[in-house]
């Protein structure tokens, strides 16, 4: 586990400054990567805690309060905490008691801190922070002010834009800047959905799962997390971009339009919501059209994570094989592969520009 300690250099006081004055950390650029969160543990508190701060953020649900709030506290709260808290058990990481979202983001900031300092030293201070839940983006920013980072690029971990991901963890890096005394300079990375690294390392991940396979799969699902239609009619880019992701990973693999399709899961509530639904989409590929062989992969989803390891590889592979598919294969997400490091690297080196030399 990252100590801020191995990267801190002696904090000095001002050349000129008199003898009494606070001393002050040398200047450096901090790199935030943000995920969307996770529960501390499974149990109902823990859920309750993490479903009441991300079910009443405003991006994410945007009802009126005086109508979400009295039935998500009154009803929603009183049950989903017990059924959240099964599903992330199923699959819990037992061994260091967190989830596996939080597992592999810790990884992730490890092998990008790594390559971080290869070219750039302790100039650059590396860490992460979640949405919601631990360690909070507040907790994180206040650290690297501490750490004496006069700039922070701040990393929304989301190949693609939506409000309720990318524009949400910014709002709190901000909510975060204005209760520091000293604010850091800061910049946000842009959505990198069509960069052509991470396209690459999306693909690789294909070939190396198909080229294991006895039999290659009759379709590839690119399974995306959803949001409600009229989120698009009201301008938010991410249906268009989880499209454009698809159709760049198509021409990399050199496919044609009949091997690859573009799917939304997890809807929730009585809204409709970007379609097709990938739970309803396997199950008519099955019943409709005969489909046997398919394989399922996540692109929007940089860390596998509950919508990831429960909903597809549980709840959308058993919708498939109820309506007569016999084989199913979950790609796992990019997490800390080194081509998806890569291209994490390749999308810091381009947004720290003039800030910093190699």
């Amino acid at each position: 586990m990252f100590d801020a300690k191995s990267e801190a250099r002696p904090a000095t006081c001002p050349v000129h400054a008199p003898a009494d004055h606070p001393a002050i950390e040398p200047a450096r650029v901090g790199i935030l990567l943000a995920n969307l969160g996770t529960p501390d543990g499974t149990d109902y508190w823990s859920m309750r805690r993490y479903l009441n701060e991300f079910l009443s953020d405003k991006r994410v649900v945007d009802y009126s309060a005086w109508i979400w709030q009295p039935l998500l506290q009154l009803v929603i709260l009183s049950k989903r905490p017990f059924t959240s808290g099964a599903a992330y058990r199923s699959i819990w990481n037992t061994d260091a008691d967190e989830s596996p979202l939080l597992t592999i983001t810790k990884d992730q900031t490890a092998a990008i801190r790594d390559e971080m300092h290869k070219r750039y030293g302790d100039r650059v201070h590396v860490d992460f922070c979640m949405r919601y839940g631990n360690p909070s983006t507040l907790t994180k920013v206040r650290e690297m002010t501490e750490a004496g980072c006069q700039k922070i690029l701040f990393f929304p971990l989301y190949p693609h834009y939506a409000g309720a991901t990318s524009a949400t963890a910014n709002d709190q890096f901000f909510r975060a800047l204005m209760k520091e005394k000293w604010q850091p300079i800061a910049r946000i990375v842009e959505p990198y959905y069509e960069d052509p690294a991470y396209i690459d390392a999306l693909a690789q991940s294909i070939e190396t799962a198909y080229a294991k396979m006895d039999k290659k799969p009759e379709k590839l699902i690119c399974s995306y997390h959803g949001v409600p239609e009229r989120y698009l009619r009201e301008g938010d880019p991410y249906h268009c971009q989880c499209q454009k992701t698809t159709r760049l990973l198509k021409e990399r693999l050199g496919w044609d339009d009949t091997q690859i399709m573009t799917t939304f899961q997890s809807r929730f509530g009585p809204e409709e919501w970007l379609k097709p639904y990938t739970v309803k989409e396997v199950a008519r590929l099955a019943e409709e059209e005969g489909v046997k062989n398919i394989a399922v992969c996540a692109p929007a989803f940089s860390a596998d994570c509950i919508e990831t390891l429960e909903e597809i590889n549980e709840e959308i592979k058993e919708s498939f094989e109820e309506a007569g598919g016999e084989h199913f294969t979950y790609i796992p997400c990019l997490n800390a592969d080194p081509a998806h490091i890569h291209a994490l690297a390749g999308v810091i080196d381009r947004n720290l520009t003039g800030w910093i030399d190699q």
